[in-house]
């Protein structure tokens, strides 16, 4: 095990970082999972609660001529994390997990009722990390302090100084990737790769929010990502067009293989081998990438 004093602090990554905006929608994300049954009350906030009050009508309309909605998109991104990576720790009992920008996301807690002896550490900007850590020890005293980084910078590299590095590491992002523009996003797939390079093996999963090009209301959904947009103060975008061009994407960044699910294939065949190449229509896809390292 490396050093584990070697906490990522608040003068490490101050709570004026640019992407701090973002932080409002982990109050709804975190509400709506509750309010759908998957979460813990501690998880969800009066902000919350107050977010999804306001966009209920927006949201019920979405789901009935869009074909989906964020909430609903809410919980099939999670449910299929979740499902990767309860597979992963079947194959690697030995896994460690490292959930980046975890928000109120109960998967931290949930995993470690069922896996006791998991290494599950979180990470978030201050502000978040101390909501969470308060919330976390409400229903587990012995729950560890959420870490503190800015992944975009010389401090996510601190973080992984809190796992075993001879021993499988997993990332997860969740309701992330998309708030940053495609070098942003290189950025931080470069920064996993190369910080996780003395460990035998690396996973990343995560959720990404394609371009709609399928389907029949992309330009308000183009209209509605404009608005998230101004809220979050991001650079929240659609990437990718094609399963492919995600894939050369996360390769070219130094992941060797990438596998990809779609809601509508994936919940048809409850499978997690089940891939296609073609654009479904799906709102949310969910990424699987993997590398291994020749360590010494």
């Amino acid at each position: 095990m490396h050093n584990s004093d070697a906490k990522p602090t608040r003068s490490d990554t101050t709570a004026l970082s640019k992407h701090r905006h973002i932080s409002f929608t982990a109050h709804y994300t975190g509400y709506i999972w509750y309010q759908r049954g998957i979460s813990h009350p501690v998880f969800a906030t009066r902000k919350g609660k107050f977010l999804a009050k306001l966009v209920h009508p927006l949201e019920n309309w979405a789901e009935r001529h869009v074909g989906g909605s964020m909430r609903s998109t809410l919980k099939q991104r999670h449910q299929m994390i979740d499902a990767h990576l309860t597979a992963l720790i079947q194959q690697h009992p030995q896994l460690q997990v490292l959930e980046i920008a975890s928000g109120l996301s109960p998967r931290s807690w949930n995993f470690r009722q069922k896996y006791p002896e998991l290494n599950y550490r979180e990470l978030d900007l201050p502000d978040m990390a101390q909501i969470k850590t308060q919330a976390l020890r409400q229903i587990d005293h012995d729950a560890p302090e959420v870490l503190t980084a800015d992944i975009f910078s010389e401090s996510f590299k601190q973080a992984f100084e809190y796992f075993d590095h001879s021993q499988p590491l997993v990332i997860i992002s969740e309701g992330l990737i998309n708030y940053f523009s495609k070098d942003m996003l290189q950025q931080l797939l470069n920064g996993m790769c190369n910080y996780t390079q003395d460990f035998p093996e690396l996973h990343y999963l995560t959720d990404i929010y394609p371009e709609p090009v399928k389907n029949k209301l992309a330009n308000f959904i183009w209209n509605c990502s404009r608005l998230l947009k101004f809220m979050s103060r991001s650079a929240f975008t659609f990437h990718f067009q094609s399963p492919q061009e995600l894939t050369q994407f996360f390769q070219n960044a130094g992941f060797e293989q990438v596998q990809l699910q779609q809601p509508q294939l994936y919940f048809s065949n409850s499978s997690l081998e089940k891939t296609t190449a073609e654009h479904l229509g799906d709102l949310v896809w969910m990424v699987h990438a993997y590398k291994k390292n020749s360590v010494v």
